[in-house]
């Protein structure tokens, strides 16, 4: 089993899980769908599965697209408000795909759809938890929740210290981290209140400011429809 971040450029990650000339695209962003085609025909791989960890509203997946495209299964968590989803996963979901097992936990907070998508040594955790100083992702957006993004954290003590965190936004060439090490690194997982939670997410949004892309990106995750104008690709 092979996985590496495959983005060829920004700082949204998409991550191929390859084996036995078979591969799987945890979070495809739109605008690099044909990069992705290049890899896997490099590479000599047949892309039979794709998964988001969550409803993003900060680019359009290609989820729906490639599914439709290659007549293949995106999975996303069951209550999840997107279209074009065509299997539902749950906590009690196992699949085998190419030899390799993914399981599920439902972690909302960022969004309330968040999965952390398990398979062996790595875990990928969408916006839910980034590496390090980065925290988490942020939970002023649509569907949003401070209170149980906090207690979504704790449901983390099920998970054991030597899986890799491979989350959804990491500045290029950013190397990926513990569980264990995010465990005494990450300044969220290292508090001891939710109101300390709060204050931080509080600050984290002044910081960052306005999403620049989600009045186009959420509809068109939600809807499953490519705009006829993407501002940021027609630029």
């Amino acid at each position: 089993m092979h996985v590496e971040d495959i983005r060829p450029e920004g700082w949204a990650c998409t991550y191929l899980v390859s084996n036995n000339g078979e591969a799987v695209l945890i979070d495809p962003v739109y605008d690099y769908i044909n990069h992705y085609e290049t890899v896997l025909a490099e590479r000599g791989l047949d892309l039979v599965a794709c998964m988001a960890t969550h409803t993003h509203a900060d680019h359009i997946t290609a989820c729906f697209t490639l599914s439709k495209d290659r007549s293949i299964p995106f999975y996303m968590w069951k209550d999840t408000a997107s279209l074009g989803v065509t299997d539902y996963i749950d906590e009690e979901s196992s699949i085998t795909i190419a030899g390799v097992e993914y399981t599920f936990l439902h972690v909302p907070g960022h969004t309330q759809d968040s999965v952390i998508i398990c398979i062996d040594g790595h875990i990928f955790t969408g916006d839910f938890l980034f590496n390090g100083d980065a925290g988490v992702g942020r939970d002023d957006l649509p569907s949003g929740r401070l209170l149980e993004h906090w207690n979504s954290i704790q449901s983390l003590s099920v998970l054991p210290d030597h899986v890799l965190v491979c989350s959804g936004h990491e500045p290029p060439g950013t190397e990926l981290q513990t569980l264990g090490w995010n465990r005494m690194h990450n300044p969220i997982l290292t508090m001891g209140s939710f109101e300390e939670f709060v204050e931080w997410q509080t600050q984290t949004a002044e910081k960052l400011g306005s999403v620049s892309k989600i009045k186009t990106a959420l509809p068109a995750n939600i809807f499953a429809e490519i705009p006829d104008d993407i501002p940021w690709l027609s630029q």
